[in-house]
């Protein structure tokens, strides 16, 4: 008699252990794909010009028509609270397999979420792959530059202060037009038309680091990747954007020579994933000078 109650009393305490681990998953996949987080990455360089020191660019990538509060409230206040010079948005707005939400409902969402943060400091947009996807990337790229977004389709712009300046360039995603110029071309015409100058590609790909550090670019910001879907301690996330097991670049600054890379983890999911210890993002990617 004494030892069943003995196997009972075990049995209740390990249910218990059980029960506390299942609470304990939960809240953390709840977290994992509710609560937003701010990241801040100092990338510091010898040839920023002096007036760009401590300039601010928040980063918002792959929100996939996710909605942080109503109408996005709570992303545009992470976004006014980051206090930007400027704003990058890098790709994938809105997403081809959001069943429940169709098109027309994602490009409200866009467009928005749009008018929440044009009047916080101006706005640059590059494509993503979720944007030729669903077809309406032509229609979203109209009501972006409707809204006062600069849309950079492999193109670039000259950023000033204080009489000095540095280039923004952006890069259209590989699933645009097929007969677009590709990257490598489009970084030599920049030096060629510009010389010499400090810039800032924005490219929603995660994977051309080594390629633009070839060419002499300074930042790249990007996403695509979503960091890596699930995150443990120790890994790099554990599911590329093209489905291979632990992928790099995911999530953070990247540095090869003189090149710095900042990946997003992004701010929304895709193709019914969903985040493990891999919040939610918002980038604010600060430059500083460092002396020679």
């Amino acid at each position: 008699m004494r030892k069943a109650r003995s196997i009972k009393r075990r049995s209740g305490r390990i249910l218990i252990v059980l029960a506390i681990i299942v609470l304990a998953v939960a809240a953390l996949y709840i977290d994992s794909n509710t609560r937003m987080v701010t990241t801040e990455y100092e990338l510091h360089y010898p040839n920023l010009p002096d007036a760009f020191d401590g300039f601010r660019i928040v980063v918002l990538s792959d929100i996939h028509a996710a909605e942080h509060g109503k109408d996005n409230e709570r992303l545009i206040k992470k976004v006014m609270d980051a206090n930007p010079d400027i704003i990058a948005v890098t790709g994938d707005l809105i997403d081809r397999y959001q069943a429940k939400k169709p098109v027309e409902k994602q490009m409200e969402i866009a467009e928005t979420l749009v008018n929440g943060i044009t009047p916080i400091a101006p706005v640059y947009y590059i494509t993503g792959n979720h944007e030729w996807d669903t077809g309406v990337a032509r229609e979203l790229l109209t009501m972006l530059d409707w809204n006062g977004v600069q849309v950079l389709r492999n193109r670039y712009t000259r950023l000033y202060s204080g009489g000095e300046s540095i280039m923004l360039a952006g890069t259209d995603d590989p699933n645009g037009p097929v007969d677009m110029i590709k990257p490598r071309e489009f970084v030599e015409g920049i030096f060629e038309a510009e010389g010499d100058g400090f810039i800032v590609m924005l490219e929603h790909r995660n994977y051309n680091l080594p390629l633009y550090s070839e060419l002499g670019v300074d930042l790249v910001l990007s996403g695509h990747a979503h960091g890596g879907m699930v995150r443990l301690p120790f890994t790099d996330g554990l599911i590329g954007a093209r489905l291979e097991p632990f992928p790099t670049y995911t999530s953070g600054v990247y540095s090869m020579d003189d090149a710095n890379m900042v990946v997003s983890r992004g701010l929304g999911n895709h193709m019914g994933w969903t985040r493990f210890l891999n919040n939610p993002q918002v980038v604010v990617a600060v430059l500083r000078q460092i002396e020679n």
